[in-house]
């Protein structure tokens, strides 16, 4: 198959996926249990992105300045500061331990 035939394969796919959730009855949504169980999937999936975007290199795990940037970030984070105070930590971590030789 071509690579527009995957595409367009994709694109029905994901079309219908919106359709079959429009197709979930009203009372299914409505239990107590939905809200917190979508919750957890969205901070597992960010987890998850967040994992390997970090540790991934070259066929393998890697520890790089990634690492570190990610670090400084969470130290931030747990300090309560401003986002864009955060996002500045990691990436001025990131450019010091690249500047320090880290790969």
């Amino acid at each position: 198959m071509s690579l527009w035939g995957w595409v367009l394969l994709a694109c029905a796919a994901a079309y219908a996926t919106k359709i079959i959730g429009y197709l979930v009855p009203a009372s299914w949504l409505s239990h107590p249990l939905v809200p917190r169980i979508s919750a957890a999937l969205t901070v597992a999936l960010l987890a998850a992105l967040v994992a390997m975007n970090t540790f991934s290199g070259e066929g393998g795990v890697s520890f790089d300045a990634r690492l570190g940037a990610l670090t400084a970030a969470a130290v931030a984070l747990l300090l309560r500061a401003p986002f864009i105070v955060v996002v500045i930590a990691g990436a001025a971590a990131a450019a010091g331990l690249r500047l320090l030789g880290v790969p």
